[in-house]
């Protein structure tokens, strides 16, 4: 009996870990178009379906994740997992998300395949593109209805679409946030005193520091190790330019090329690069592929090493400062702030939304068509897997 009760606790502990990996699972099977698109398919599969947490919930997240370094898509990601079912969640969603990608391009990097930019690759990538477009519409119209409500965020959403457009790099990304932050909290001393206490945290949330030291003392401690083994030294490579990539997506690119490039060529390096183009999933995972070139006699070993070292930095900064973000957020004076933030989010991905992934994927006036076409299915409620089925069969015919 007490065996039978322990069985049955265990299985309801692991139902929602096991809930969270299978959704990532099917999302990291078929989300293609890169971090934004990877946060439209979020904000539809558990904000508007699942209801796993609320859409101020993931626009806040989305704007932690924008501010640290690492694969923003994949942060969500773990955050959503770990509030569903904590830590094992996180890292189930951490699992499911980058399984398919992190294998596909490991066995690509193993057989050296030339030939698998193929025609009809090609037009299967053409197709998921076009759903991107889609799906990203949807997530967008939703965030501007909920979020985008008086003149004060229509205008900070605007002037960042706009600013994205002429600037470059990780200006382009943080100066807008920033910005919206420092005039949501001038805006709130300029009004009157908040009444609300009882809103206001019983002590002030601090980052887990804890976690904040492993961080500390792997950036600077692995170094030293670097020199002991070309292991650790591939690991230490992809951890460092995992702790100083802000965005993530393409911008992974100039600071691991000169990272990898004493055991790789260029042409290796750029292989890799396309190979990350043909798969879904995060962009980072690229790392399989290098690691694996890295240590070609235990290729299988390396990508492990690689993948786990560039996305270990965004992990453990994302859970070393979640407590002491999500006290700040109750705080009545930054409230106004958070809502002058969360419009700037949602410029930045309406930004993003025309460039690159509309820029990328549309190329003529039929594309329109099928586009419109396929958000109004997707509003009529038909499922994502049948749209992916129409652009597919739309690519080969056009």
């Amino acid at each position: 009996m007490i065996q039978y009760s322990f069985k049955r606790r265990l299985v309801s502990s692991l139902e929602p870990v096991l809930q969270v990996f299978c959704s990532f699972l099917v999302l990291g099977l078929g989300s293609f178009g890169g971090p934004v698109a990877h946060i439209g398919y979020f904000q539809r599969s558990f904000v508007q379906k699942k209801q796993w947490l609320s859409d101020t919930e993931f626009s806040q997240a989305t704007a932690l994740c924008q501010f640290l370094p690492g694969p923003a898509s994949s942060q969500l990601g773990m955050f959503i997992g770990y509030r569903k079912a904590g830590y094992f969640g996180a890292l189930a969603a951490f699992l499911g998300f980058t399984l398919p990608s992190a294998a596909l391009l490991t066995v690509l990097a193993i057989l050296e395949n030339k030939d698998y930019q193929s025609e009809w690759v090609g037009q299967i990538i053409q197709a998921a593109k076009l759903l991107a477009v889609v799906v990203v519409a949807d997530a967008l119209f939703s965030m501007v209805k909920k979020n985008l409500t008086d003149k004060l965020t229509v205008c900070i959403a605007a002037m960042t679409a706009i600013s994205v457009f002429f600037t470059h790099g990780l200006s382009g990304q943080l100066l807008p946030i920033l910005l919206a932050a420092g005039v949501g909290c001038i805006l709130s001393f300029m009004q009157n005193e908040p009444t609300d206490k009882t809103v206001l945290p019983s002590s002030p949330g601090k980052p887990n520091f804890v976690i904040l030291t492993v961080f500390l003392l792997l950036l600077l401690g692995l170094p030293y190790l670097a020199v002991t083994s070309k292991e650790w030294a591939v690991f230490n490579n992809f951890y460092q330019a995992g702790s100083f990539v802000f965005g993530g997506g393409h911008v992974v690119l100039p600071l691991l090329e000169p990272l990898v490039q004493q055991w790789i060529d260029a042409n290796t390096f750029l292989s890799a690069y396309a190979s990350a183009q043909l798969v879904p999933g995060p962009m980072f995972t690229m790392a399989s592929y290098l690691g694996a070139a890295s240590l070609p006699e235990t290729a299988v070993w390396g990508s492990v090493l690689a993948t786990l070292a560039i996305f270990l930095p965004g992990s453990l900064l994302l859970f070393a400062f979640l407590p002491a973000w999500q006290s700040l957020l109750q705080h009545p004076r930054l409230r106004l702030s958070v809502k002058t933030i969360t419009a700037s989010v949602v410029g930045l991905l309406a930004a993003a939304w025309v460039d690159p992934v509309i820029t990328s994927s549309i190329s003529n006036a039929w594309d329109i068509l099928v586009i419109v076409i396929g958000f109004g299915l997707l509003k009529k409620q038909l499922p994502v897997w049948c749209l992916a089925m129409m652009f597919i069969g739309y690519s080969f015919v056009i």
